[in-house]
């Protein structure tokens, strides 16, 4: 395969490429984003939007961002919870019934995620139960919620943003063995309950052999991917070497796989069955740094010949693009990036950097200005305003002044 059909394979597996309606996209659209990359990746960071919004938005276009509140954080009859979150690539929003394909992590995750977690559990050898026991009397709670229920005084915050409680630790801990589960979040807060409280019984209650799951996990990657190397495929949930082997051998002997090869690569490649190569690709999408086309920065640099790194923790002076820079998909390829800022008080999506990528130049700045504007009204921003860095600067400030 060539390198140019690998990127039109990969794309239109992620959903890229299909022609986008004039209705507004409603539940069943947003959940079909899923159905391509199985995961939405959650961070921190609201410079421009949270993380799990912005993919969703890059392939279906301007969404009500409550549709995908309601699926991961509301649970009732009439609309019952679609995604649960949990440890995937980074913490993530999954669908509800892949939960039970986690346990093996889970149990790997009992006595804690990393080895700071595991000393404030063993420093509080019984505050776990006490959590437990205040979250099945009193419901979902925040951290805060419980150190008010147990009556505990939170120490003073350091000024990290790191800097949790021993309890919040212990919730997250609880979390991240499948004890608790995430019930809803108000604002970007975490409010915890128990996991058998929040699943659906029966998933809940499934359980699935360690080889099964990562197998399942494995083939899942794959269909996300479209095509992939090895290293890509553990990467989409975080597996291990020595997982990914033998489920890649199965899926291959399944015929779920096929192995390739793609001009420049130096590895393997597998082709997920049932894979799309349009002959084409065509319109314009803005990436946020944890999109999943981009988030593993070694498969986008060997597919698109494109170098990223996310500059958040890089000292301003030293930055090269910007503090969250957004890569520029058009027609199939990653032809330039941006610095963005949304300044939701003043009403205004801040351009502090453009700049393209070798070989490009002013041809791209038309659709990047429309990709920019329909951010800025997604997001109900009125004004739509460009710095100085970068080399796209200019011929971008004008095509968003002639609108």
């Amino acid at each position: 395969m060539s390198l140019a059909a690998a990127r039109r394979t990969a794309l239109a597996a992620q959903g890229f490429g299909s022609t986008r309606t004039v209705a507004a996209p409603n539940r069943a659209r947003v959940m079909k984003v899923l159905d391509r990359t199985q995961l939405l990746q959650i961070d921190s960071v609201s410079a421009v939007v949270r993380a799990h919004y912005a993919p969703v938005f890059a392939r279906i276009g301007k969404y009500d961002r409550t549709l995908l509140d309601e699926a991961a954080w509301t649970d009732t009859s009439r609309k019952p919870r679609r995604l649960v979150e949990y440890w995937a690539h980074e913490a993530a929003l999954i669908p509800v019934e892949d939960w039970p394909l986690m346990r093996w992590r889970m149990r790997r995750y009992e006595h804690g995620r990393w080895a700071g977690m595991r000393r404030v559990v063993e420093r509080n050898p019984t505050l776990g139960r006490d959590i437990l026991d205040v979250i099945t009397e009193a419901g979902a709670c925040s951290a805060g919620d419980v150190e008010r229920h147990l009556e505990i005084e939170r120490p003073r915050r350091n000024g990290s943003w790191w800097s949790h409680s021993d309890t919040k630790v212990i919730c997250e801990q609880l979390f991240a063995a499948g004890e608790l589960s995430v019930h809803t979040r108000v604002g970007f807060t975490r409010h915890y309950d128990r996991a058998d409280r929040v699943l659906p019984p029966d998933v809940f209650a499934r359980e699935i052999a360690e080889p099964d799951a990562v197998r399942e996990l494995v083939r899942k990657a794959a269909v996300s991917l479209g095509v992939a190397t090895e290293a890509d495929l553990r990467d989409y949930y975080r597996l291990a070497g020595g997982q990914t082997a033998p489920a890649i051998a199965d899926l291959i002997e399944a015929g779920a796989l096929e192995q390739i090869s793609v001009r420049g690569w130096e590895q393997p490649a597998y082709l997920a069955t049932g894979s799309r190569t349009p002959r084409k690709l065509e319109g314009a999408a803005l990436l946020c740094p944890f999109d999943p086309v981009v988030f593993f920065r070694a498969r986008t640099e060997r597919l698109f010949d494109f170098h990223y790194r996310i500059e958040i923790y890089t000292p301003e002076a030293k930055r090269v693009h910007g503090y969250y820079v957004f890569p520029f998909l058009l027609d199939g390829e990653l032809v330039g990036r941006v610095d963005l800022r949304a300044d939701r008080a003043a009403g205004r999506l801040s351009v502090p950097g453009a700049f393209a990528e070798p070989g490009r130049g002013p041809e791209v700045v038309d659709a990047l200005a429309g990709a920019l504007r329909e951010m800025a009204d997604w997001l109900e921003l009125d004004d739509l305003v460009v710095g100085e860095r970068g080399d796209l600067a200019t011929d971008l400030a004008s095509a968003v002044a002639a609108g």
